[in-house]
């Protein structure tokens, strides 16, 4: 017969057991619940690591210019840069007239300076004066603070000859970034391309601004074409340029009756449709 003591030992013993037992147990389960946690972490960090690169992403998605709009109507917009002379623009105004064409200039601040009478001739005539920027410079080369320098000082200028407040800009030689794009916005302008361009500029002569222009494949309703006073065959060309568009049905509109201001899109062309 074991002694009471020897009872006891037993039970002791026993009792050891089952907590050394019940503590291997614990330990297992809480190394389970260890990695569970871990791996579940790990699992949520990275899905939030892919929500923050598809939000930069999204974010940072390239600003456009608009370049021509989607509407069912039969009109474009005639664009002239005016940063050099002025020695055509009496005649450029006369063709418009004839046409009953309204354009809009989009005017640079040094050339506002050098011929403040004829922004006031367009102004008086009733087309729509727009912003080159001051110095016609290349945009992207410029930091956010001389950025918005250049369109503001245009935009004041103008103002102070005629009480308008400018809408419109387009970055001097069609030199376009997102920065650009975000700080005329933030200057409360719409950022105008073109996406039929005459190429005066190089004066290949009358018959070449014509062509150009006609020819163009993405010549359609909401074009937005381009070209320039001061170059030398444009106001030669300008009547007949005219009058094929008004042969195939064109209608001649500023920029600020053919863009929309708000709920829209504008697809990798740069072409602004309305929001459905």
């Amino acid at each position: 017969m074991k002694s009471l003591q020897e009872h006891q030992n037993s039970i002791t013993s026993l009792y050891q057991e089952i907590n050394t037992s019940y503590m291997k147990v614990m330990t297992v389960i809480l190394l389970a619940a260890v990695c569970l946690y871990a791996a579940l972490s790990f699992h949520t960090a990275q899905t939030n690591n892919q929500a923050t690169i598809s939000t930069l992403s999204s974010s940072s998605r390239g600003e456009l210019p608009i370049y021509s709009v989607e509407t069912e109507e039969r009109v474009v917009a005639l664009t002239f840069d005016a940063a050099w002379g002025d020695e055509d623009l009496a005649d450029i105004l006369a063709t418009l007239e004839s046409h009953q064409a309204k354009a809009t200039f989009f005017v640079s601040g040094d050339w506002v300076d050098r011929y403040p009478d004829a922004v006031q001739s367009i102004h008086a005539a009733g087309h729509e004066l727009a912003n080159h920027g001051t110095n016609h410079k290349h945009m992207p080369q410029l930091s956010q603070e001389e950025m918005i320098k250049e369109i503001m000082e245009c935009h004041q200028q103008v103002y102070a000859l005629t009480q308008t407040n400018m809408t419109a800009f387009r970055a001097p030689y069609s030199d376009w970034n997102d920065q650009v794009v975000k700080v005329a916005k933030s200057c409360g302008y719409s950022s105008i391309n073109q996406n039929v361009d005459s190429v005066d500029w190089k004066d290949y002569g009358v018959d070449s601004i014509i062509q150009t222009v006609m020819e163009d494949p993405d010549l359609d309703n909401g074009a937005i074409i381009l070209l320039h006073n001061g170059a030398t065959y444009t106001s030669a060309a300008l009547d007949e340029l005219l009058t094929r568009l008004e042969n195939e049905g064109y209608t001649f509109v500023p920029i600020s009756e053919l863009i929309y201001t708000d709920n829209y899109t504008l697809d990798h062309t740069g072409r602004q449709f309305p929001a459905s």
